[in-house]
């Protein structure tokens, strides 16, 4: 009976880390960033308005590329963001600053937007999930 229970604790914790917001492929820089910030939210979009126009990483932005604005993620990083209402996801690289809207997590480019909900709805709440920031920055050993 005891092996059972102990089975059943052991996975337990197996599914609750599958639950972690951050990969492997994470800096521990990154890693202690997730633990400090809520990473979950609502998110907008941004189309043609700024398609062409050069972001805060001096990328041009394109509207039909996987991309997205968050206020303090360094550039680079690869992030999953969920829609929480429809488990839609979608993986974009940061490569601009914002929202500058109350309540807003971060900004998807309009494609980007389109795969987790539609550009109708105008925000999704979300959740974040920090895959990769490998091409961001590491720590020098």
């Amino acid at each position: 009976m005891k092996s059972i229970s102990l089975i059943y604790t052991l996975l337990a914790f197996t599914v609750l880390a599958g639950c972690s917001s951050i990969s492997t492929n994470a800096s521990p820089k990154t890693q202690e960033y997730a633990r400090k910030h809520q990473l979950t939210g609502l998110a907008s979009w941004y189309g043609s308005q700024f398609h062409g126009r050069l972001t805060a990483s001096g990328e041009k932005y394109n509207m039909r590329a996987l991309t997205a604005a968050h206020k303090t993620l360094p550039f680079g990083t690869v992030v999953r963001v969920i829609n929480t209402n429809n488990n839609k996801s979608v993986d974009v690289k940061i490569n601009d600053r914002g929202p500058y809207v109350k309540g807003r997590t971060i900004d998807l480019s309009q494609k980007a937007f389109e795969k987790v909900g539609s550009t109708k709805q105008g925000v999704v709440p979300i959740r974040i999930e920090i895959l990769d920031d490998s091409r961001t920055f590491r720590y020098k050993h």
